[in-house]
């Protein structure tokens, strides 16, 4: 398994102060996956808010980067200790060109070094259960569907509007779940 010296910053919740790591990595044989203290990682490909990858398990988004020999890993205008694992002082003095980690910046901290890789995988080949409503349920119109289809589709669209991060999503959502209710009033049926 191919491994790396990186930069670990969690950005969820913490724009540039999160909790920050320079570890060693190891990529899965595909190198789409990349694994450190025992959390699994993949790309955002450029879509996320402010990380370039999130956590598989938690969502949670991450900036993972080469480590800078500048030691200028952090966002200027970020802060906070950055943890350094143990294992690889060496490696990473010789990487920045020094002979001591910084007291005032850097930590030296242990952590896990098992791979999460049968727990992810399990995630991963999660089968969807089985409803009682078709995929093409999706593309219909809403004249097209029964009653009990109409409530199933309103109840999904209420919760994606919830979970949804952005705004314009939220407002497509809400629009067919507009469309939808309109559709029951012209049957007849009231909604709550």
């Amino acid at each position: 398994m191919r491994t790396e010296l990186k930069y670990i910053e969690l950005k969820s919740g913490f724009s540039d102060n999160g909790n920050a790591w320079i570890g060693l990595v190891s990529f899965s044989k595909s190198g789409k996956t990349i694994y450190f203290d025992g959390k699994a990682f993949q790309s955002l490909n450029g879509m996320g808010i402010s990380g370039n990858y999130f956590d598989l398990e938690s969502g949670d988004e991450y900036w993972i980067s080469g480590v800078k020999k500048d030691m200028s890993d952090r966002h200027k205008f970020g802060g906070g200790k950055i943890y350094v694992e143990k294992r690889i002082l060496s490696e990473y003095l010789q990487t920045i060109g020094k002979t001591e980690l910084p007291k005032a910046d850097y930590e030296l901290t242990e952590v896990q070094t098992e791979k999460p890789i049968e727990r992810i995988n399990e995630l991963e080949n999660e089968k969807t259960e089985p409803t009682e409503f078709g995929a093409d349920l999706y593309f219909k119109q809403p004249n097209e569907l029964s009653v009990n289809e109409i409530e199933h589709l309103i109840a999904e669209l209420i919760a994606d509007e919830k979970n949804v991060q952005y705004n314009k999503a939220r407002r497509t959502y809400k629009k067919k779940r507009i469309e939808l209710i309109a559709e029951l009033e012209k049957r007849g049926i009231k909604t709550v």
